[in-house]
């Protein structure tokens, strides 16, 4: 371990009462979700119905349905709205049709979408997976299809949003703030925006502010971070290094980290739980429920990010709610080829049911 830098135990049952104990309120929170959004778009292909294409004799493949989810931080609304709290949408779409579909999709699931930043300047982030059907009738991911802004983001668009971000805080107990691309000012969260969310947090002391970024976690200030293994040994060069580290250069970035944001850090490890640091106390290090089966880890970070915020609104400790972001983690990535969700009976029962180590 990392001189001077000590790992304490969590208490499991007792915390699992203390999370049990407050999941009925879930309702009564409103949590915002600030930043960067985008649409899924699965399309479902069947090879049996493949067609040459006149134009240019190469295959045409015939799409035969369409599942379209609220991604990034559509993922994290899901997440909310399926664990019954209220949410307020403040982020960028274009004006387009994928914009559209991504408003719909929000709205269906009972988010509010009216502080939204939409403009005919912008496309609205899309992530379009072609899904090819096999010889035994399961489905095969293709090469994925993006539409990205590549562009910086306008300085109006920036501020507008920092208005709406700040119109949300009057009725919610706390924001999650999704940074999801690793190119600087080409979406939501910009160099400009993290400044500014910097000193919104000291002007709104009494709200949670939880941020997770894949590449800018050393950028931000006065907020909480939350990152991955991967993720933190790149924090604060804009980019994710994609190397595992040994606990120890976990331990010491992520003491970095929190001396320089100086709030709190979360580093998930997967299958190993994670590590919830603290300003002047210990580090603690969180379990992982035993999860059997194949698992599906797209959007685990998303569904931790929402359990995570719900269980602070809620009165939880950092500890505790990262147990319960862990807890509707291990349920999400059980659900395969979909953006998962977990409802409130299943985390109480996957609770109830206790850690399996």
């Amino acid at each position: 371990m990392v001189a001077g830098v000590a790992v304490t135990t969590f208490e499991t049952m007792q915390q699992i009462d203390s999370i049990l104990n407050v999941l009925d309120g879930a309702s009564s929170r409103t949590i915002t979700v600030f930043g960067d959004y985008c649409l899924d778009k699965y399309l479902y292909i069947d090879p049996d119905r493949d067609e040459d294409s006149v134009e240019t004799g190469l295959t045409a493949y015939q799409v035969d349905r369409k599942i379209l989810y609220p991604g990034a931080g559509g993922t994290i609304t899901n997440n909310l709205r399926a664990l019954g709290a209220q949410v307020q949408c403040v982020g960028l779409l274009g004006e387009d049709g994928e914009g559209y579909d991504l408003l719909q999709c929000l709205e269906q699931i009972g988010a509010g979408t009216e502080l939204m930043v939409q403009s005919n300047n912008i496309v609205t982030n899309t992530y379009t997976k072609p899904m090819r059907k096999t010889a035994e009738g399961t489905y095969r991911e293709m090469n994925r299809i993006d539409i990205r802004n590549f562009g910086e983001t306008a300085r109006k668009l920036e501020e507008q949003l920092m208005v709406n971000l700040e119109k949300a805080l009057e009725t919610s107990q706390g924001v999650i703030i999704i940074d999801q691309f690793i190119q600087p000012n080409c979406s939501a969260i910009t160099e400009r925006v993290r400044h500014e969310l910097a000193d919104l947090a000291t002007r709104f002391p009494d709200k949670f502010f939880f941020a997770d970024s894949r590449g800018f976690a050393g950028y931000f200030r006065n907020v909480m971070i939350k990152c991955n293994q991967f993720e933190l040994p790149g924090a604060g060069q804009g980019e994710d290094s994609g190397e595992d580290s040994g606990e120890d250069s976990i331990v010491e970035r992520a003491t970095q980290l929190l001396a320089a944001s100086g709030k709190a850090v979360v580093v998930t490890l997967g299958e190993k739980g994670a590590l919830v640091f603290e300003p002047h106390k210990q580090a603690v290090r969180i379990p992982a429920f035993l999860v059997e089966g194949a698992i599906d880890i797209v959007g685990a970070g998303d569904a931790t990010n929402a359990g995570t915020m719900l269980g602070l609104t809620l009165g939880l400790s950092l500890p505790d709610a990262a147990l319960l972001g862990g807890t509707v983690s291990s349920i999400t990535i059980q659900q395969i080829g979909v953006t998962g969700t977990a409802g409130i009976e299943q985390v109480k029962q996957r609770l109830q049911r206790g850690l399996g180590f």
